[in-house]
Parts: structure tokens; C-alpha cells; sequence
């Protein structure tokens, strides 16, 4: 069968079969560039699922597939701090098997300095300016400085 090479386009249907037919498969293909099939290992709070194929290389058979809720604006900051650790191969327990990472998620008015996962919002609206007390320095050209200065003809 591997010699007509008819188990690739098994393998082929197999993961188009998985993803939910031609259509949906294709949305995800477009949408992350790559179309694969696994194990789905859990969800986060953001919506964001986990996916895990051992029969992929290192490196690439851990994935996150972002929530449809955001669309194309999704970034790498979407990835909540419980599962950063197990998708970049710093550990092989789930957040939900580790039993610190349990006991951070589900005891947070013991730790009050614990925040909720959020995104980076540098570059929108609620992105954090800090208030100078300072006063500027350079101040911003105008164009009204050199028409003054300019001789009359």
C-alpha cells in the first residue's frame, strides 16, 4: 500500500475526515497555515484549545488552535501561564495533573497577588501609559518656526 503511496492520501482523508470535512478544513488551513489531527489534551479559561500528536517530530506535535471568537487577531500572548509550560516542552503534566499549578488556579483568594491570565494590549486602547511627571524636553515641530524665519520676498 506504501508503495502506490495510497496510505498518505489515507492519512490525508483520515485528517480532512477529523477536522470536520473539506469546508472546515479548509478554514483551518487558511486560519493557521498547517492542517493536523490529535488529541485533544484540555481548553483554557480564554477558550483556547490544546492539541498533542506524539506521531509528529519534537517541537511540532504540541499545538494551540486560538478560540473562534477572536478571529484573525490572534497572537502568542492568548496562551495562558498554566498551559505556556506544557506547550513549550518545559513539562509533561497537564495544569490540571500538576498539582501546584492546581492548587495556584483554584485557591486564588489564598494567593492575592494572583492575577487572572490576561493578553497584551500594547498597541489598542487599554494598552498602560504611565504618567510622566517630567516635562518634555523636545518639543514637537509644528512648521510654524521656519515660515517665520524665512525673508520676505
Amino acid at each position: 500500500m506504501s508503495l502506490l503511496g495510497l496510505d498518505k492520501w489515507a492519512a490525508f482523508v483520515r485528517i480532512v475526515a477529523k477536522n470536520g470535512g473539506p469546508f472546515k478544513s479548509w478554514k483551518k488551513l487558511w486560519r493557521y497555515d498547517t492542517l493536523k489531527d490529535g488529541v485533544l489534551r484540555g481548553v483554557d479559561c480564554f477558550g483556547n484549545r490544546y492539541y498533542e500528536n506524539t506521531y509528529y517530530m519534537l517541537g511540532r506535535s504540541r499545538w494551540v488552535e486560538y478560540s473562534d471568537h477572536v478571529g484573525w487577531n490572534y497572537d502568542a500572548s492568548m496562551v495562558t501561564p498554566e498551559w505556556f509550560g506544557w506547550l513549550h516542552y518545559k513539562t509533561d503534566c497537564l495544569p490540571c495533573q500538576d498539582c501546584a499549578k492546581y492548587c495556584l488556579t483554584c485557591c486564588t483568594w489564598y494567593h492575592r497577588w494572583l492575577l487572572p491570565a490576561q493578553e497584551n494590549m500594547t498597541g489598542t486602547e487599554c494598552a498602560y501609559y504611565p504618567f510622566s511627571t517630567v516635562r518634555q524636553h523636545i518639543k514637537v515641530w509644528d512648521g510654524q518656526f521656519l515660515s517665520s524665519m524665512r525673508p520676505a520676498l
